[in-house]
């Protein structure tokens, strides 16, 4: 009778301890536990290259927001970034969002720069000076391509054929 009752409390325990695991995976993804006091900021960039929802909001490498969403404005066909941002760090009103990669190809996050500002964001303003992100891809396709030269060889207003035929003596 006794192990009947070793082995339903060995089992609960097993079980109280999985849902505990499972929960505590659920909250920490989403960010619950990192931020609960927040107010909303936006800013508009022209590609956000890769951002996602739940992406981290640094300020001086520290984590002070997230990302809460992402939407195409149709007028201008710009993204909006929707951020949350903890409530005790307030931002200037020239502060710059810029989009960073961490590490050559690792995850999108959104870099503030706060400004010099002396009145600050309120909660739903909208970030203006804003840094869209850099595509690595088109970057290195300009460089494998060589479409840097001829950007240079044609802002001189000569063909590339007769630029390269100029420089021969």
């Amino acid at each position: 009778m006794t192990d009947k009752r070793l082995e339903f409390g060995v089992g609960l325990f097993v079980l109280l301890g999985l849902a505990a695991v499972v929960y505590l995976t659920v909250k920490l993804g989403t960010g619950s536990f990192v931020a609960a006091d927040t107010y909303p900021l936006e800013a508009r960039f022209a590609n956000t290259g890769g951002l996602n929802k739940g992406s981290t909001v640094m300020l001086g490498g520290v984590t002070v927001g997230r990302v809460e969403g992402i939407r195409l404005d149709p007028a201008d066909f710009s993204a909006i970034v929707d951020m949350s941002i903890m409530r005790e760090v307030q931002l200037p009103a020239d502060t710059m969002a810029s989009i960073k990669t961490s590490g050559l190809i690792g995850d999108k996050f959104v870099a503030l720069a706060p400004g010099a500002e002396e009145s600050f964001l309120k909660p739903s303003e909208r970030i203006v000076m804003t840094e869209s992100a850099v595509e690595l891809e088109s970057l290195i396709s300009k460089m494998a391509f060589g479409s840097v030269k001829e950007d240079e060889e044609t802002s001189s207003g000569e063909a590339p054929s007769a630029a390269a035929a100029n420089s021969e003596p």
